[in-house]
Order: structure tokens, then sequence, then C-alpha cells
């Protein structure tokens, strides 16, 4: 199958088909919840990584990170982190180099985990937007490369949501565990893929 570079907005939207994750999704606000979930994540090989904080509207103004999200293809949790803070066993998960964690923009999501606990020092992350260019695709947002890869829409409306929210709703949460299941998905997805030659992985996409 011949990979599109690119996908306009407008093609996006048009898409029939919802991005959708139809697994378990649990939500940690105790600390003593934090130590489970990790055991659980470390069990295995690779994870979706993502972060979300809460939107600013003031120039200059930066808050810290509120929600850590890390998924399997079967489960999503949602670490609070706005309540909990980045505990030893989170930090430890981060920072920890057996557990391939798959993102996208990483360098967004450590400076914001940073400005919550300064000296982290995050291991074993894989950034989509540096190889995607390497399979022919010049997109760079997660919701294009989704739809460039499974002709599937992932919906925009929980983006603005107050992280920092005593209480999350349903499309919230749902929002947040599917961002960190798409970027698992699409690194298996390159994985089936012709491997592309390593002469590309260094390559810009072209902007005509």
């Amino acid at each position: 199958m011949a990979i599109r570079a690119t996908m306009t907005k407008e093609e996006v939207n048009e898409l029939s088909s919802l991005a959708t994750f139809d697994g378990q999704i649990e939500v940690i606000e105790k600390e003593e919840e934090i130590e489970p979930a990790i055991a659980f994540l470390s069990q295995h090989k690779e994870v979706g990584f993502d972060t979300e904080t809460k939107p600013s509207f003031s120039r200059g103004e930066s808050n810290e990170v509120a929600l850590l999200q890390i998924s399997t293809l079967e489960k999503a949790f949602l670490f609070r982190v706005c309540i909990t803070g980045i505990t030893e066993p989170l930090k430890k998960f981060i920072e920890d180099d057996s557990t391939m964690k798959i993102g996208l923009s990483l360098q967004d999501d450590f400076r914001a985990m940073r400005r919550r606990t300064h000296g982290l020092e995050p291991a074993m992350f894989v950034d989509l937007q540096k190889i995607c260019p390497a399979y022919g695709i010049e997109e760079q947002s997660l919701r294009s490369i989704y739809a460039i890869l499974f002709e599937e829409k992932m919906s925009k409306q929980a983006r603005l949501t107050n992280w920092e929210a005593t209480i999350l709703p349903e499309k919230a949460i749902q929002y947040a565990a599917l961002d960190a299941y798409s970027c698992l998905r699409i690194y298996y997805q390159l994985l089936t893929l012709p491997t592309p030659d390593p002469y590309k992985f260094g390559l810009m996409p072209n902007h005509h």
C-alpha cells in the first residue's frame, strides 16, 4: 500500500470513521494506585505515551503537566499528576530504559513534566515525528498521521479541557486515552511496512 505523504485538515474532517479506543481506561488519582499501574505497564516492551497540560490563555504563561497518559493496546492509564505529583514509581518508569515509550512532539511533553519535576531524565522514548518522514509521511500532527495510516479521524472536541478540574468529563477521558493509544498503534503499523533505507531517517519532510 502506498502511504500518502500529506492529508489536508479538510480531508481529515471529511473521513466518515471516527477513531476510538475500545480498551479499558483507569484514571489514577491516588498515590497508592500508581505502583500497581506501573507494575502492569512495566511488563510491556512498548507503550504509548502522551501528556496534557491545562491550556494557558495568557502570553508567556506555562502550566505544569496535569495528566500523563500511558497505554498498551488494551488498557490506558491516566495519571492525574496534578493531584498526586510525579511520584517515585512514575519517575522511575519515565527514566527506565527497559520499556519503550512511543509519543509525538516529545520535547513539549518533557518540558511540561520538568516544570513539575526538575531534573527528570526521560529514557527510551521514540518520537513519531522523527521516524514518520522515513516512511514518506510528511505530516507532523498526531491527527494527520493517524488519518493517513488508518483513514479514521480523531476528535478534537476535548482539546481545551481544564485538565486540572476536580472531575474530568468522560469525553476528556476518552480523548486523553486515545492520544496515548494512537501513538502505539501508529508505531506498530509502521513496523508492518517495508523498512526504509537508513538514510531516509535523516531526511527532513519536503515542503514543496
